[in-house]
């Protein structure tokens, strides 16, 4: 498994029934995870003093219920130099997944041991935690995501982890379109990011179903590399697609043009009581420099 565990802003202190309680910086969030689904709360106490609840509605969504008036609209918590400005939003979120930053580390690891320029095109951006990791490292970004709001949220990570003045574009736009743009325009490059959502629609009301569109998609983005590439990392939360799933088609694309190293798990965060709490997949290909 792929452990996100060097957080010190970040920790989960349980996860039980479909819940879980967490510390974002100095605030405790409870929060739905569907995938805890033993039932074992150990620290009653703590579960029922949160700073913030988000309860689901039976009609789609939910609201957060704020038992600390102090809590504010949003806050920063750091991931080694890293800084993230993090919010309950209405959806549960708070603009960050802390399960990611086991990639983030992997893909500065990459960049920086290549000793040379590398553009990184991450798509399905959301608020930049791997493009804020990829341009502290040294690379240049494009970023792209179908939501203004959260381009502009991933602009203010990046001017908030110090790295405006890095070699960055942001794209508002869908994703499958852009790429194909792209490959018009002969641009190229060394690594790319998808963080694709299993289901969802463009600015436009394009539809996107994860099991229908990954593979094509993959097949352009390993045309968009360069003649040099150092990497490609897919992500995905949709429980049908397992890590074999994700290697084999790393294999039949990446691989299989460009030759290198290919893996797939697991990615987590560990809980208090020792557990761990899977948090999706990540399936990463790579060449060694």
């Amino acid at each position: 498994m792929y452990l996100s565990d060097k957080w010190e802003d970040y920790r989960i202190v349980d996860a039980s029934g479909g819940e879980k309680l967490e510390y974002w910086g100095r605030y405790l969030l409870r929060r739905p995870d569907p995938i805890a689904v033993w039932e074992d709360k150990g620290d009653i106490q703590a579960w029922n003093s949160p700073d913030a609840w988000y309860h689901r509605s039976a009609k789609g969504g939910g609201s957060w219920q704020v038992f600390n008036k102090h809590i504010p609209d949003e806050w920063q918590i750091k991931y080694r130099e890293l800084v993230f400005n993090v919010r309950p939003t209405g959806f549960k979120h708070t603009g960050l997944f802390p399960e990611q930053a086991v990639n983030w580390d992997w893909i500065a690891e990459l960049i920086k041991a290549s000793k040379r320029p590398v553009k990184v095109l991450n798509l399905f951006a959301y608020t930049g935690g791997a493009t804020v990791s990829a341009l502290s490292a040294g690379a240049e970004v494009c970023h792209v995501d179908a939501a203004k709001g959260i381009v502009t949220w991933a602009k203010k990570n990046v001017e908030s982890s110090g790295l405006g003045d890095r070699r960055v574009r942001y794209i508002v736009d869908d994703v499958v379109k852009f790429v194909k743009r792209e490959l018009r325009r002969g641009n190229r490059y060394d690594g790319i990011i998808m963080d694709p959502p299993s289901y969802g629609r463009g600015p436009s009301g394009e539809l996107w179903k994860i099991e229908d569109a990954l593979f094509p998609l993959v097949k352009d983005c390993v045309e968009l590399l360069s003649d040099d590439p150092l990497f490609m990392l897919i992500n995905s939360y949709t429980t049908g697609l397992s890590a074999t799933v994700l290697k084999n088609v790393m294999k039949v694309t990446a691989r299989k043009r460009f030759g290198g190293e290919m893996d797939a798990d697991e990615i987590g965060l560990p809980i208090e009581s020792g557990m761990i709490l899977p948090a999706g997949i990540s399936g990463r290909w790579w060449k060694l420099c």
